[in-house]
C-alpha cells in the first residue's frame, strides 16, 4: 500500500461491502447458536447418510409434502443459511415423525416451542439478511448506493427492536404465523431473546460501517443534484457550488438524469461541468464490493476445468462476464466458412 500511495497519494480503499455486512451477521446469543448448531445437526443426520435421505423423502411423498428434500448448509455460502432453515421449519412434521421413527435424541427439538420459535425466527432473519445480500450483489453498483442500503438496514432493524420490545413479532412472518397457530404463552421470553440478538446485530454493523451512523450528507448531490437544497451541505468551493446550482436549475439535465443511470449522467455534462464531473465520478468509480472478482473466478471455474487446463481463458472470460453482447454477424462475417469436399 505504501508503494501504491507513493504512485498515486490520492488513491482510496475499502473493505468489501458485502463481506462486512457477512461478517457482522455472524454473531448471535448463545441461545440462538444453540439452535443454529442442533439445526445443522440435524439436517447432517438425513442428509448425511444416502439411506436416511431416501428414506426422507419416501416420507415426504406419503405425507404429500411440498419439498421432499432439505437443504445443506455450507459455511462458505452465506446465503445458504436462510435458505436450509427456511426449508427444515417448512418440514418441520415431517423431520419431527422421521426422528422419532429413528429413535434419534434430536426429535425431541421439534416437541419444544422454543427452540421452535428460535428456528422460526432464525428463518425470518436470515432470510432478511439474504435479501440485503442480494440487493448488493450486481455489475453497477457503487459505495454510495452500497452505503445507502446498509444505512437502510440499520434503520429497519432499529424498527423490528421497537417492534419486538412491544412483544410483537408481527415483523417476522414465519415466526408471527407459528406463534398464533400455536397460541404460545411464553412469547415474552422469546422476543428477550430476539431483543438480545438485535441489538447485538446493530452493534455488529455500526461497527463494521461507522462512516454511515455519522450521517455524512456532502455527497448527497452526487446521487441526485436536482434534490432541493441540496447545496447547503455539499462542502464544495463557492465556484464548484455556482455550477452545482446552474446544473441543479436545468430543466432539460433533469429531464435527462430521470433517463439514464447516475454515472451516465455524470459523464455527460462532463463537457460543460467539467468539476463536478470529475468530482462525482472519483465517488462513484471505486468498487463497493468484490462482486466482479467473485463472478470472474467463479466463470473461469466453470470455463478452465482440469480437462481444459492448458486453454488461455482471457478472450472466453471477458465474454463471460460482459454484460455487452458480442455482434455475431460481424463476427461471423469475417470467417471464411468451410465448404464440405
Amino acid at each position: 500500500m505504501a508503494w501504491i500511495r507513493k504512485k498515486n497519494p490520492k488513491v482510496k480503499w475499502l473493505h468489501c461491502i458485502i463481506h462486512r455486512q457477512a461478517l457482522a451477521s455472524k454473531r448471535m446469543n448463545a441461545h440462538l447458536h444453540e439452535t443454529l448448531n442442533e439445526a445443522v445437526k440435524v439436517i447432517n443426520f438425513i442428509k448425511a447418510r444416502p439411506l436416511n435421505s431416501r428414506m426422507f423423502k419416501l416420507l415426504c411423498q406419503e405425507m404429500g409434502s411440498e419439498h421432499q428434500h432439505l437443504l445443506l448448509h455450507t459455511e462458505v455460502r452465506w446465503l445458504s443459511r436462510g435458505k436450509i432453515l427456511n426449508r427444515l421449519f417448512e418440514l418441520r412434521q415431517e423431520v419431527r415423525i422421521f426422528l422419532l421413527e429413528q429413535k434419534s435424541v434430536f426429535s425431541s427439538l421439534f416437541e419444544n416451542q422454543d427452540w421452535v420459535c428460535r428456528l422460526a425466527y432464525l428463518a425470518d432473519i436470515f432470510d432478511k439478511l439474504n435479501d440485503l445480500n442480494l440487493s448488493m450483489q450486481g455489475f453497477r453498483t457503487d459505495e454510495l448506493s452500497l452505503n445507502s442500503k446498509m444505512c437502510a438496514f440499520i434503520k429497519k432493524l432499529e424498527f423490528w427492536l421497537k417492534k419486538v420490545q412491544r412483544n410483537s413479532v408481527s415483523v417476522f412472518p414465519t415466526l408471527d404465523k407459528f406463534a398464533d397457530d400455536s397460541e404460545i404463552d411464553n412469547l415474552n421470553t422469546i422476543c428477550d431473546c430476539i431483543r438480545e440478538h438485535l441489538t447485538k446485530l446493530r452493534d455488529e454493523l455500526v461497527s463494521y460501517f461507522p462512516s454511515i451512523m455519522n450521517q455524512d450528507r456532502t455527497q448527497d448531490w452526487i446521487q441526485n443534484p436536482f434534490v432541493e437544497d441540496v447545496t447547503s451541505s455539499s462542502g464544495l468551493s463557492d465556484k464548484v457550488t455556482e455550477n452545482l446550482i446552474e446544473l441543479a436549475s436545468d430543466c432539460a439535465l433533469e429531464l435527462k438524469f430521470q433517463n439514464v443511470t447516475v454515472s451516465q449522467f455524470w459523464l455527460e455534462v462532463k463537457g460543460k461541468y467539467k468539476e463536478l464531473s470529475e468530482i462525482a465520478m472519483s465517488a462513484l468509480l471505486p468498487f463497493g464490493s468484490t462482486y466482479l472478482c467473485e463472478v470472474s473466478f467463479s466463470a473461469m471455474s466453470l470455463i478452465k476445468t482440469k480437462y481444459r487446463n492448458r486453454l488461455s481463458v482471457q478472450n472466453d472470460l471477458i465474454i463471460a462476464v460482459s454484460d455487452i453482447e458480442p455482434r455475431f454477424d460481424n463476427i461471423l462475417a469475417k470467417k471464411q466458412p468451410q465448404v464440405s469436399h
